[in-house]
């Protein structure tokens, strides 16, 4: 079941960064579906002005695209000059990607690149966004972490590292924006069905824990924000495991999976 949101709490533009496939492609559907206008972020504008369309048909919103990479130092400006003439109140921080591997063999560039994606951008929008959703007393910010980020994931060691900052961040914020009248939510979400499997090549249909829909994943985490929860693992059996398993033994399990995965990219790309 979709949560719907208070337009007046949330309303009336909410922000989405990572829209243009997966979970924040998700997020801006579920939110439009409750009549909240839509600004769009990501690199791939093409994809941006298809679901922004898209939307605006079905639910009757207005939608803005915004084609910039938010790994590049100093978007935010960019962001704030073209999103200045809105009253946003509702903002999901989620873009970011993965790059797995052993680390010692990946790129130092890269891995830098893509930690200004998963942790820098978190931290300016939410500090540039947060002073404006304080000023007008209500809102809401949601940052997109990863189950299981604090306890280190090998094969994705840069990734989960930077997933860990976001939880560290979104929680803190959580106590301090309280008082102000805005909600802040980190959703720590365990695998889900998006096009990001494919950088692990794992197959959804014989992977051992059979990964989430984006629409169960981003319906809990709107959820979670509405009920201002601090932290939102979506899924019965995920929060089961994070509470159960010991984070030695998840870090076996995890590096296991990926590592069968990786094999077989490995093996496909020789052939």
């Amino acid at each position: 079941m979709k949560a719907s949101l208070d337009k007046g709490r949330f309303g009336p533009w909410a922000l989405v960064t990572g829209a243009s496939s997966g979970i924040g492609k998700e997020f801006t559907r579920q939110i439009a579906a409750s009549g909240i206008n839509v600004v769009l972020v990501a690199r791939r504008d093409a994809l941006l002005a298809e679901l922004g369309r898209a939307v605006s048909q079905e639910f009757g919103v207005q939608y803005r695209v915004l084609a910039m990479d938010l790994s590049q130092e100093g978007f935010i400006a960019g962001l704030a000059d073209a999103t200045h003439d809105l009253d946003i109140g509702l903002v999901v921080s989620n873009a970011g990607t993965a790059n797995p591997g052993e680390f010692l063999k990946l790129d130092r560039q890269l891995l830098q690149a893509t930690l200004r994606l998963n942790t820098t951008s978190h931290l300016d929008i939410a500090h540039y966004f947060g002073r404006k959703l304080t000023e007008r007393r209500r809102g809401g910010l949601i940052l997109v972490g990863a189950m299981g980020a604090e306890n280190g994931i090998p094969r994705i060691t840069n990734d989960a590292a930077a997933k860990a900052y976001v939880h560290s961040l979104g929680e803190a914020l959580h106590y301090e924006f309280k008082p102000l009248g805005v909600y802040v939510s980190v959703l720590a979400a365990g695998f889900t069905n998006t096009p990001v499997l494919e950088k692990f090549r794992f197959d959804p249909k014989t992977m051992p824990m059979k990964p989430m829909s984006v629409e169960q994943c981003v319906s809990e985490g709107l959820s979670g924000l509405i009920k201002n929860r601090s932290r939102v693992v979506p899924g019965r059996l995920n929060r089961i495991m994070n509470a159960l398993v010991p984070a030695s033994l998840a870090r076996k399990m995890e590096a296991d999976m990926i590592d069968k995965g990786l094999a077989s990219k490995s093996a496909g790309a020789r052939a």
